[in-house]
């Protein structure tokens, strides 16, 4: 019996050091914790006393010479202490003990796993094959930045190559409103599970005026990698609205978000150190300051560029204008890709410097969307509008369907708008009110299917209800 309540404490015991094993030791004493003080000695009664105060204790008591008052006065770690009798202290009142006050362990630091392998950077085949479940189109687009991408990266996790220093592969992306630019950025570094920032370089402004300074970029990123600057300096920065930066035609002014933005960000994107204020977007802002080297930063920048078909359209037209081998001068106006002919010439004239375009030595364009692409964005992808509907009336038990003349229809509405595929949420949402509003109302609704009267607003939807559907599928199977 006595062996029993012996196993009995032992296991008891053994549970107690358990739970104490995720706390930290507290001084009775000067109560600080067992990181601050080092190595606690423990009494009777689950009381721990820093080997400090323990020192203090015995020459205290060792010397009798010494003015009592005057040493609890001036000791730093006994504040309001008198006395200190070490026998009464098994006495005290249970709730005082310095159990009653517990502080956590502090975790220790996992050990930091390398950011980027080498072995593990997709192939560019690969890379555009998962950009392809989600974007629709744009092959030359895909193509173009899968390779950068894979060619910096291989940059960053090699860092040299037999002492060749490869250089970084900027890009400068060009494309009409609602082509996808932000959206194929998107999808490449939830891909790629690399830290990215997305900003508009509208807010950007010279040092020392109102708006955001030009390292504020950098700073998003170093949010976004969670304030990690090793892994902030692997990551990507998107700058979108890069055209909005381009020099002002009215020299009567100073261009403070203009070309001085350019030339701020030449050293940013060629790579240097870069002081950085964590939290916040400007450097007067009272938080640390860290620094961040730009140089292992992929650097995408994007733009519509509203008015540089005319530019393109210019450049073409002064090749033959006159003589029988002229060209139409309305040849190019209804050229839907007349991006895809842009030079860096082009760019130049619109307004950006060409120290600010040496440092993206990779231009590529987006091509406009057709109809048939935007019926393939309705449906097509991992996350398609039409599938989002879908899925919010699978909720309420209800089959949502499209007519294949139903989604020609949304095609054409959104070509009308000109705002790309932004425009295709706009008509859906337009037309799906009434539906998502009706339908909770009766619960024997089955299915609903969109027609292309419904879409251009001379007739209904299909409905069928649930009984309905239950006949055919006994039929159905009564056939069988």
């Amino acid at each position: 019996m006595s062996d029993y309540i012996e196993k009995d404490e032992l296991e008891k015991e053994e549970k107690k050091s358990e739970q104490n094993d995720d706390y930290e030791d507290i001084c009775y004493i000067c109560h600080r914790t067992e990181s601050t003080a080092g190595k606690m000695v423990h009494l009777p009664n689950n009381i721990c006393v820093c080997s400090d105060c323990m020192q203090r204790t015995f020459d205290t008591m060792n010397n009798s010479s010494i003015d009592y008052e005057s040493m609890m006065k001036n000791m730093p770690y006994m504040p309001n202490i008198s006395m200190i009798n070490l026998s009464d202290l098994g006495n005290m009142n249970p709730n005082l003990k310095p159990n009653s006050k517990k502080v956590k362990k502090k975790k220790a630091k996992e050990a930091k796993k390398p950011v980027l392998d080498i072995k593990s950077i997709p192939a560019p085949h690969k890379i555009k094959a998962s950009l392809d479940e989600y974007v629709v189109g744009q092959e030359q687009a895909k193509k173009v930045i899968s390779v950068a991408v894979y060619n910096h990266y291989k940059r960053v996790a090699t860092d040299t190559m037999d002492d060749i220093e490869i250089e970084k592969s900027n890009m400068l992306m060009i494309g009409p409103t609602g082509s996808g630019k932000t959206f194929l950025v998107k999808t490449l570094a939830r891909l790629l599970d690399v830290p990215l920032a997305i900003t508009d370089a509208t807010s950007l402004t010279e040092a020392g005026y109102i708006g955001d300074d030009i390292e504020s970029v950098v700073s998003k990123l170093l949010a976004a990698a969670d304030n990690d600057v090793e892994k902030a300096e692997r990551g990507i920065i998107f700058i979108d609205e890069i055209d909005k930066i381009a020099k002002k035609k009215n020299t009567n002014q100073r261009d403070v978000s203009g070309e001085s933005v350019q030339q701020g960000m030449l050293k940013l994107l060629e790579g240097s150190d870069v002081e950085v204020p964590v939290g916040a977007n400007s450097k007067n802002a009272m938080v640390p300051l860290t620094t961040v080297n730009t140089r292992n930063i992929l650097f995408i920048c994007g733009g519509a560029f509203p008015d540089l078909e005319g530019i393109i359209k210019e450049r073409l037209n002064k090749a033959a204008s006159i003589g029988f081998k002229a060209d139409l001068k309305d040849k190019y106006d209804n050229d839907p890709n007349l991006l895809s002919k842009v030079t860096v010439e082009d760019v130049r004239k619109f307004g950006m410097i060409p120290e600010f375009l040496g440092r993206l030595p990779i231009l590529y364009t987006l091509d406009a969307l057709s109809k048939d692409m935007l019926v393939k964005v309705l449906n097509e992808p991992k996350n398609a509008i039409l599938k989002q509907y879908q899925k919010l009336l699978e909720l309420d038990e209800v089959q949502l369907k499209f007519d294949d003349d139903a989604l020609e229809a949304i095609a054409e509405k959104a070509l009308e708008k000109k705002t790309g595929a932004r425009a295709l949420r706009a008509i859906i949402e337009e037309f799906m009110l009434d539906i998502m509003y009706e339908i909770p109302k009766d619960d024997n609704i089955g299915t609903v299917t969109i027609t292309r009267d419904y879409i251009e607003g001379k007739g209904a939807p299909r409905i069928e209800m649930r009984s309905t559907e239950k006949i055919k599928e006994n039929v159905s199977e009564l056939k069988k």
